[in-house]
């Protein structure tokens, strides 16, 4: 068989692979979260999300909202050499991020098994 039919079956398989992968996993809603980083950011975004009285009173100040923390929780870095303390029942996570207006702020989050508290933002 030549170098040229073997290739177009070669193709033609690739093709058709890539239309069952593509058809299994379009509907499921899939993460590939390898990384530290994204494991701790992904599982504080999927629980019931709460702030802390100093949280909110920093919230009141009207230099950081709601959309800032959220997009802190999904590109945010996770300072693993501040984080993973153990607070009461949960643990502490230093996540460092940028509002809206590229103020660099520090989210303290502690994480529980049930819920996620936002302790302290800190303006950098």
């Amino acid at each position: 068989m030549k170098f040229v039919h073997r290739f177009a079956y070669y193709l033609l398989g690739l093709i058709m692979g890539s239309f069952v992968v593509a058809a299994i996993f379009s509907g499921k809603d899939t993460r590939c979260n390898y990384f530290p980083n994204a494991r701790v950011l992904n599982d504080l975004r999927t629980k019931p999300f709460y702030y802390s009285e100093q949280a909110s009173q920093v919230l009141a100040e009207k230099w950081i909202d709601t959309t800032d923390i959220k997009n802190c929780l999904k590109y945010g870095d996770v300072d693993f050499d501040k984080s993973n303390i153990a607070v009461g029942n949960g643990k502490l996570y230093v996540i460092e991020g940028k509002t809206v207006k590229n103020q660099e702020v520090t989210l303290n989050v502690i994480n529980y098994s049930e819920k996620a508290v936002l302790d302290k933002i800190i303006k950098r």
